[in-house]
């Protein structure tokens, strides 16, 4: 047999051979460019630094002043109660209500539960109430809650409370947001869980996810149809993905702090802001006090969050040592066009800006925020928590509840009342008591005990 025919003989072999070397080529050509997509991933991502000496919360009883505060907020709930649904009104004797708004509700409802401010009847009611009408929604395409619901009739509305019945879409964060009394509820108030199942089985919360990541829903104005985008931004969106993954959804990639993060320099801190572009992404990417907040407040931070929120919490303190102006910025009412402000640190490539939702100028309604100065005061144990309760303690109406602030440049009292600041009054206040809201009650007696067992 010649070498030519038995090169054709072992034809099949040789291709074989071939095809192996091939396959090992591919595989390490595809794992180098994964280890270098892995480098440059690395390579990009923004380290966390974390911070030495941060101040500890107040935990403690409330001095008599505290409750009285706990009891002003709670008549906002009171006056702003619908018998018939059981569901609040988001602003004082507007009867309208969000996701997020009705959170905040249940979260006042809870906490005023835990300071005795209500007693166990009243709670009982006003909670199954509640639940059983979010059960009942009508929902946005069958699937999620509408965006925002008329707190009388229970129809969807539009956001200047029209009745539509199409509705208007869904936000993911504000369902992350009622997702945290729901968890607290299951965990502390047993005999409610088949009210929250109920809920949570009727709503298509994996419909809120696509890779890991939160989407809300809108109309399209030109052909009716759903459409679905990306929603959140550093802070809110880590926030919120919490509450979904206590649920066992897939929030990987909202959750990641890294993905879109980067920094800037106010007063030496290094502020973390989302680098996504607002007009390539159409939102506006806010460095407030809120979500960070009421990430220490209901969850005790973690490690990243704790970070941010104390560097948020120093620009401000830095802000009042440079200027004599006490600070405490977040996003707030007003009684006024634009109706709603951002107060930030840092949003549109401007520190200490204030805009409106369309990203209007709103500088002359720069606040100080009651919710965030009554907030950071509990959070941290520093000499600054003095001049933020200084500033905003006589904000409130007995008979109607807290302010929602005080007007920097108008040197006046933000008049607008809402269900969000009176209850991020009380969650503050039941947090000094018990420790963070979402947790086995009472999260600080119970980590007391288990320190004098080791």
């Amino acid at each position: 047999m010649t070498f030519i025919q038995g090169l054709i003989n072992a034809r099949s072999h040789i291709i074989f051979i071939l095809g192996l070397f091939a396959s090992f080529g591919l595989i390490f050509y595809l794992d180098g460019l994964e280890l270098q997509a892995k480098n440059a991933d690395s390579a990009n991502q923004v380290e966390i630094i974390l911070s030495e000496g941060i101040p500890e919360p107040i935990h403690g009883d409330l001095s008599p002043e505290e409750l009285e505060w706990g009891k002003i907020a709670w008549t906002y709930f009171r006056n702003n109660y619908q018998k018939e649904t059981g569901l609040v009104n988001s602003v004082d004797e507007y009867p309208a209500t969000s996701m997020w708004d009705t959170a905040s509700y249940l979260m006042a409802l809870i906490a005023a539960q835990r300071l005795q401010i209500i007693d166990n009847k009243e709670f009982e009611e006003k909670l199954g109430k509640a639940l059983k009408t979010l059960g009942n929604l009508t929902l946005f395409d069958g699937q999620l809650p509408n965006k925002s619901y008329n707190t009388i009739s229970l129809q969807m509305a539009d956001y200047k409370n029209n009745v539509t019945d199409r509705g208007v879409g869904w936000s993911a964060i504000d369902v992350g947001r009622i997702l945290v009394p729901l968890n607290i509820i299951s965990w502390n108030y047993t005999k409610f869980i088949p009210e929250v199942r109920d809920i949570v089985t009727k709503w298509q919360l994996p419909k809120i996810l696509i890779n890991g990541e939160l989407h809300g829903a809108t109309v399209d104005p030109s052909n009716n149809k759903t459409i679905y985008v990306q929603e959140g931004r550093l802070g809110y969106e880590e926030y919120s993905a919490k509450s979904f993954n206590l649920l066992g959804l897939d929030v990987s990639k909202s959750s990641n702090y890294k993905d879109y993060l980067s920094y800037v320099d106010i007063y030496g801190i290094q502020i973390p802001i989302d680098k996504r572009d607002p007009e390539k992404f159409h939102a506006h990417n806010y460095v407030v006090s809120e979500s960070y907040i009421l990430d220490g407040l209901e969850y005790g931070w973690d490690y990243v969050s704790k970070e941010f929120a104390y560097r948020v919490f120093k620009a401000q303190e830095a802000r009042y040592q440079d200027t004599g102006m006490v600070t405490a910025v977040s996003e707030d009412n007003i009684k006024d066009d634009p109706y709603f402000v951002y107060n930030t640190v840092y949003t549109d490539g401007k520190s200490w800006n204030a805009i409106g939702e369309k990203g209007e100028d709103a500088t002359q309604f720069k606040t100080i925020s009651t919710k965030a100065a009554i907030g950071w005061s509990i959070l941290y144990q520093t000499p600054y928590r003095e001049k933020l309760l200084g500033a905003v303690k006589s904000l409130y109406d007995p008979a109607k509840g807290w302010y929602s602030g005080y007007y920097e440049v108008l040197k006046k009292t933000n008049e607008a009342i809402t269900g969000n600041t009176n209850a991020i009054i009380l969650e503050a206040l039941c947090f000094k008591k018990f420790g963070r809201l979402l947790a086995v009650y009472p999260v600080v007696e119970t980590e007391q005990s288990v320190k004098k067992s080791k």
